[in-house]
């Protein structure tokens, strides 16, 4: 299932404002972005608004549990630099540490024998996928909404105006998000999620009562940390906890991209 994450990432580009360079950025002598500057903020509070995009993983991380992925590397494109929490939520547990729910291990069976981890089928990628692809991702902050945009899915709205969580959500591909501060730590509570995407690219499943907490952190101009908690005890015996960081890439933009543009393989699957 990994060869359609793998796919999915090829077919997209961040896109580029030629020589123009984005206002209100602190910069070293020679013009490059200081990204270990102070982080801006907003009404005494860290401003996440920026470009951003999932740091890399390390030199051999992620073919420790996926061998030979090196194989699959083309220039520009190396499967091996992707976040291991990508391609399995659970890379940090020991085998068996998290059991599924009978339900859950058949639905993880479906979507194998799919063969198709957000490929020709298109459907949006959702939480927590979303959120590990490295492709550029704009956060936009207001003071009762923040909005993350993704390049070729659907955007997030954070709602910080003080409402609660609603209590019989219709389940939705970006589900119902809120936000509130805690000191300079902004935490996030998503519920309502439809379980007709997998949390990671071997498929694992989540189901319609899933809790995902997340905690952001900007912790200087150019690196924001994120802790995400998946709380789902219909599927899984014990919460999934992961950290992953961002880095700001402030001199470009976001590229459209469209799913379905050329498809030619909707014909070939199950």
């Amino acid at each position: 299932m990994y060869r359609a994450v793998i796919l999915l990432v090829a077919a997209t580009l961040s896109g580029q404002w030629i020589n123009e360079a984005a206002r209100g950025v602190p910069r070293t002598r020679d013009g490059k972005p200081n990204l270990t500057a102070s982080a801006p903020r907003t009404g005494g509070k860290p401003d996440l608004t920026g470009l951003w995009q999932t740091d890399t993983a390390a030199p051999g991380e992620v073919e420790k549990f996926i061998p030979g992925l090196s194989l699959s590397a083309v220039p520009g494109d190396d499967p091996t630099t992707f976040s291991k929490y990508l391609f399995n939520v659970m890379a940090d547990y020991a085998r068996d540490d998290v059991t599924l729910s009978p339900e859950a291990q058949k639905e993880w069976a479906a979507n194998r024998s799919i063969s198709d981890s957000l490929g020709p089928r298109c459907l949006p990628n959702s939480l927590p996928m979303v959120e590990l692809f490295p492709i550029p991702k704009r956060i936009v902050q207001t003071q009762n909404l923040i909005v993350v945009l993704y390049e070729g899915d659907i955007p997030r709205q954070i709602h910080m105006d003080g409402r609660r969580l609603p209590a019989n959500p219709n389940p939705a591909w970006a589900g119902y998000s809120v936000g509130t501060w805690d000191g300079d730590t902004l935490v996030v509570e998503t519920v309502g999620l439809n379980p007709r995407a997998p949390l990671d690219g071997f498929g694992h499943p989540r189901s319609d009562t899933m809790h995902l907490k997340e905690r952001w952190r900007r912790r200087d101009f150019g690196h924001l940390d994120v802790q995400m908690t998946i709380d789902d005890s219909k599927y899984y015996s014990k919460q999934i906890t992961f950290q992953y960081s961002s880095t700001l890439i402030p001199d470009d933009d976001l590229l459209e991209w469209v799913c379905t543009e050329n498809e030619k393989d909707k014909g070939h699957i199950k």
